[in-house]
């Protein structure tokens, strides 16, 4: 896969899970750079189909500890008006909350209380660039805050369960999805029936499909196993990248 948007490697390092952000435990944190390229096709994708630009209710229900998610409110915060995370895991759903809050302000300054406790309990220098970071990030928070302003949430449902995602986010109004869906050993679909025939990722399409918007691009990562195919979605766009597969959709 050759890269569009994100053409050279940048120094990501403030952005590095556990360091200022929370990290789920077991679970590796989604490539930077990676998640900057998806974002900026779907941007891209939505702008050239439907010839909006308007800033985006961004929504994941496989959000994990929403690490990827608060990332991409940093890197492309005038593109990104709300965030909306979901998870089936009570404790990922618990972390998403505390990483989302690293986008504003309040939550920033907890998060430098936290560390800077810890750096005078054990003085590391991991502490000490995190700390840094931590100020890094502030300073670039406090610039959006006002031009920028974001709504942040998430709540626990699985991502297969329509019911319980129509409840919690209205419909018609998201513009992007973009999940990471469970593959590999870090990860599996959890709340199914063992009985159920019916492909998990096609019971997460069919569950998205009231509550995206008549303008809204939808991007799934998962392993060159998995089938993206649903009726009521058209694939705009495919690549791979090392074991992932990434399929970018728009609904019909």
């Amino acid at each position: 896969m050759q890269y569009k948007y994100v053409k050279e490697q940048l120094d990501y390092s403030d952005f590095s899970s556990g360091r200022v952000f929370y990290s789920l435990s077991g679970h590796p944190a989604f490539p930077v750079r990676l998640a900057s390229e998806i974002f900026q096709r779907c941007v891209a994708n939505r702008k050239t189909i439907y010839n909006i630009s308007t800033p985006c209710t961004l929504y994941d229900p496989c959000c994990g500890a929403a690490y990827h998610l608060s990332i991409l409110a940093y890197l492309h915060r005038e593109h990104i008006q709300e965030v909306i995370g979901s998870d089936i895991d009570e404790k990922a759903v618990a972390l998403a909350s505390q990483n989302l809050g690293l986008l504003g302000v309040a939550g920033l300054d907890k998060r430098i209380s936290e560390i800077s406790k810890m750096l005078e309990l054990y003085n590391k220098d991991s502490h000490k660039d995190a700390l840094a970071s931590g100020y890094i990030l502030k300073n670039r928070i406090s610039a959006f805050a006002q031009e920028h302003p974001l709504i942040t949430r998430v709540f626990q449902a699985s991502a297969t369960d329509s019911k319980a995602i129509i409840n919690n986010v209205k419909a018609k109004s998201v513009d992007i999805v973009f999940t990471d869906i469970p593959y590999g050993q870090h990860s599996h679909w959890h709340g199914l029936n063992s009985s159920e025939l019916v492909d998990p990722l096609w019971l997460m399409l069919n569950a998205l499909i009231d509550i995206l918007s008549t303008s809204s691009i939808v991007a799934i990562v998962s392993d060159k196993q998995q089938k993206v195919s649903h009726k009521g979605f058209q694939r705009v766009e495919q690549f791979q990248i090392g074991k992932r597969r990434v399929v970018i959709l728009k609904p019909i």
